[in-house]
Order: structure tokens, then C-alpha cells, then sequence
């Protein structure tokens, strides 16, 4: 490839997945207006975002010219940090509702 035509291929392909994340997000907006039962709202909106969510770390964080190695390292990686997080919550509600002791 000509390096000539390098910079203006990559420019296609971000036009093209920054007009394919604006039509997923235009989806989003049409799915909230219509007259859809709360769970089923919930999981549809889900699923655009995370594949909304999933081609942004791709191609604007430059994540999809990088190697399978990252992958394997960043994706258990992430699921730790959510396990851990999800210990937290508890002591978060804890607080909540946490009142001082009067003397």
C-alpha cells in the first residue's frame, strides 16, 4: 500500500464507524420511544451499548490493530476489577444508612 493512500483509507474507515455508532445511536433513540416493557427495554438498550461500547475500544482506542496477546491479558484483568468492585457494594450500603452513635 502507497503511503499516500494509508492515511486516507484509516479516514475511511473512522467515517465509516463513526456514522455506524451514530446510527446505533439513533436506534437507542428509537428503541427508548417506543412502547416496550421495562426488562425487554433494558436488555435491547444493553445490547446496542455494548455494541456501541465495543466498536469505540476497537477503532478509536486503536485496540483493533492490536496483538491476541492484549486481549487475553486486558479481558481477565477487567473481569477482576468487576468482581472486586462487586465487593465493595456492600459496605456502600452499609454507609448509607450508617447514623452516629449519640452520647
Amino acid at each position: 500500500m502507497n503511503t499516500a493512500e494509508q492515511p486516507k483509507s484509516q479516514l475511511k474507515r473512522y467515517l465509516i464507524i463513526y456514522f455506524l455508532l451514530l446510527a446505533l445511536a439513533s436506534v437507542q433513540f428509537i428503541l427508548a420511544y417506543q412502547h416496550v416493557e421495562g426488562v425487554q427495554l433494558l436488555v435491547r438498550m444493553l445490547a446496542v451499548a455494548l455494541i456501541q461500547a465495543g466498536l469505540a475500544v476497537m477503532y478509536f482506542m486503536h485496540l483493533a490493530d492490536e496483538r491476541r496477546s492484549l486481549f487475553l491479558t486486558l479481558i481477565p484483568a477487567t473481569i477482576f476489577v468487576l468482581l472486586l468492585m462487586n465487593m465493595i457494594w456492600s459496605d456502600s450500603f452499609r454507609l448509607l444508612h450508617f447514623r452516629l452513635l449519640a452520647k
